[in-house]
C-alpha cells in the first residue's frame, strides 16, 4: 500500500520560507532535480535511479527526502524479501511543465542540442516546441511582457530556501541531459540569483544585500552566468567603478522556466497568507498564471499529449 507523511508537507508556515522558497529548496539541488526528471521518466525502482552518477549514499538520503517533502510515494511491490518502490505523487506529475521547460531552452541555447529528444504532440501529430502563454488572454508571453511585485508572503529573505548542506556538481561530473540547466536553476544561491535578475537587480552589493548571501559565493555565482551566456557584465552609465549585469537573450529566455516553477509552487504549497510574487500580463491586465501550448497547433499541452521521440526508435511516452 502506499503511504503519505502525517503532516502535509505542502503546508507553509506563516512568516516563515514562502512557496518559492520551498520550491527552491526542492528544485535547487542537482540530484533532486535529476531524480524527479527520472520519475517523470518512468524509474520507479532504486535500480533505475542507481544509474544517476550518484554515491548509494546521496541517492538514498535525496529519495528519502523527496519522500518526506511530499514528491516522490513509497509502494511495496514485494514482500520477500521486502522491496519498495517510488511512484511521483500528483504534485510531482505536475512538475512535467517545468522539465519541459528546460528541455526547450536546452535545445534552443545549449551547443548540444542536437543529443537531446524531440517531442511529438499527440493530439496534433507534430514535433513541437513548448509556448509559454498566459492563461487568461491565451497571448505569447515572454519576460518582458511581465510586471512582478512581492505579494502578501514576498520578500528577499523568505524567498530563499533555508541553508542546507548539499553536495555541488564538480566541473567533471555529468549531470544528465541538462547541463546548463543545472549550473543556473540545480543551485538554490543560482535560481536565487536569476529570481533577483529577473525582478530588476543589476549590481553586485544589490544582489549581495538583497539575498544575504557571501561575498564570494555571488562572485562565482555571476561568473558562472556570465561564462555561459545567461549574464553580461555592463559598465554603469553613471559611476565607471560599478558593473552591472543584465540577463542577455538567453537569460531572458530562461522565463518559461522560472514561470512554470513559480506557477508550481503557487498552486502545489499552501497557506494563509497570500502568493509569495504577484506578476501581471502587461496586455490583459490581469494576474499571470502560466499556460504552455503546442508552437503548431496552439492548443494547451498536457502531460499525457507529450511524447518523448528518441533518436533512435519508436517514441516513449512521458508520463505526466
Amino acid at each position: 500500500m502506499a503511504s503519505r507523511p502525517v503532516t502535509d508537507p505542502f503546508a507553509l508556515e506563516p512568516g516563515g520560507t514562502n512557496a518559492i522558497g520551498r520550491m527552491l529548496a526542492v528544485l535547487g539541488d542537482e540530484w533532486s532535480l535529476l531524480i524527479i526528471r527520472e520519475s517523470l521518466l518512468g524509474a520507479t525502482k532504486y535500480s533505475d535511479f542507481s544509474r544517476l552518477p550518484i554515491s548509494h549514499a546521496v541517492l538514498t538520503a535525496r529519495l528519502r527526502s523527496l519522500v518526506r517533502d511530499g514528491l516522490l510515494v513509497q509502494q511495496v511491490y514485494q514482500q520477500q524479501p521486502l522491496r519498495a518502490g517510488y511512484l511521483p505523487s500528483a504534485e510531482c506529475r505536475r512538475l512535467w511543465t517545468v522539465l519541459l521547460s528546460i528541455w526547450h531552452w536546452e535545445r534552443t541555447w545549449v551547443d548540444r542540442a542536437d543529443e537531446l529528444p524531440l517531442m511529438r504532440h499527440r493530439d496534433c501529430g507534430e514535433e513541437f516546441a513548448p509556448m509559454l502563454c498566459c492563461a487568461q488572454c491565451q497571448a505569447p508571453t515572454e519576460a518582458l511582457d511581465i510586471d512582478a511585485r512581492w505579494g502578501p508572503s514576498g520578500g528577499w529573505a523568505r524567498s530563499v530556501p533555508r541553508a542546507t548542506t548539499r553536495r555541488r556538481l564538480r566541473s567533471d561530473d555529468q549531470p544528465g541531459m541538462f547541463p546548463q540547466t543545472m549550473a543556473v536553476f540545480g543551485n538554490r544561491w543560482s535560481a536565487a540569483i536569476l529570481g533577483a535578475a529577473f525582478l530588476g537587480t543589476r549590481r553586485f552589493n544589490d544582489f549581495q544585500s538583497r539575498l544575504s548571501a557571501p561575498a564570494p559565493l555571488i562572485a562565482e555565482r555571476l561568473k558562472v552566468f556570465c561564462d555561459i551566456g545567461i549574464l553580461q557584465a555592463a559598465a554603469h552609465p553613471k559611476r565607471s567603478d560599478w558593473s552591472e549585469y543584465h540577463l542577455t537573450p538567453k537569460g531572458l529566455a530562461f522565463y518559461p522556466v522560472v514561470a512554470t516553477a513559480i506557477g508550481w509552487a503557487h498552486t502545489t504549497y499552501h497557506g494563509d497568507e497570500g502568493p509569495a510574487l504577484v506578476q501581471t500580463h502587461r496586455r490583459c491586465g490581469a494576474e499571470f498564471s502560466p499556460l504552455l501550448v503546442c508552437d503548431q497547433c496552439r492548443k494547451p499541452l498536457t502531460g499525457t499529449a507529450v511524447e518523448i521521440v528518441p533518436p533512435r526508435g519508436e517514441a516513449v511516452a512521458r508520463r505526466g
